[in-house]
């Protein structure tokens, strides 16, 4: 019986500190929406407020952690594909809950040549309202956002990293 008293306090624990940590979404930002304003710090600690890049396309992307295998695969795409965003004009920022220092050395070891913003107490992500995936891991959902700071796509899937990518150019040349 203790065994199971035991058992319960420790689940109840376990969901109340992860409730803490990935606070309930406000309301999940969909097509159409406004895209929220906010500011984090960047892999160089300097504070990047969102409506400071409104006037040009962006594509907003969280994923779970830094230095992770899906987390790698996407970076590098997105690097490895930065040349056609760059000359659509589109702004790329990655989104994690990773502090500044852990995406300053992402940004280094990948050579990734775009913002990387620190949302260390998930505000952010529970603002854009990302899912939680499989229940506790946090979720991979890319926004393409219009200069006038509207949505108009967004993908969620956390598996099929590099599909985000794909999605967002076939997306951003729809809208361009």
């Amino acid at each position: 019986m203790k065994k199971i008293l035991l058992s319960i306090i420790l689940c109840s624990c376990f969901f109340f500190i992860a409730a803490k940590k990935y606070p309930q979404p406000m309301k999940k930002i969909t097509v159409g929406d406004v895209v929220p304003s906010f500011t984090l710090q960047d892999q160089n600690g300097v504070n990047t407020t969102i409506n400071a890049t409104m006037g040009v396309p962006l594509v907003i992307y969280f994923y779970p952690k830094d230095d992770t295998p899906g987390c790698i695969k996407e970076a590098c795409k997105f690097r490895d594909d930065f040349e056609k965003f760059n000359d659509l004009n589109v702004t790329v920022i990655g989104i994690s809950a990773d502090n500044v220092a852990s995406h300053k050395k992402f940004e280094e070891k990948y050579n990734l040549p775009f913002t990387l913003l620190a949302d260390v107490d998930n505000v952010v992500r529970s603002l854009f309202g990302v899912p939680k995936s499989m229940v506790f891991l946090p979720g991979r959902v890319t926004y393409v956002v219009d200069k006038k700071g509207v949505v108009r796509y967004v993908f969620n899937s956390l598996f099929g990293a590099e599909k985000h990518i794909d999605n967002a150019l076939k997306e951003l040349q729809k809208i361009l």
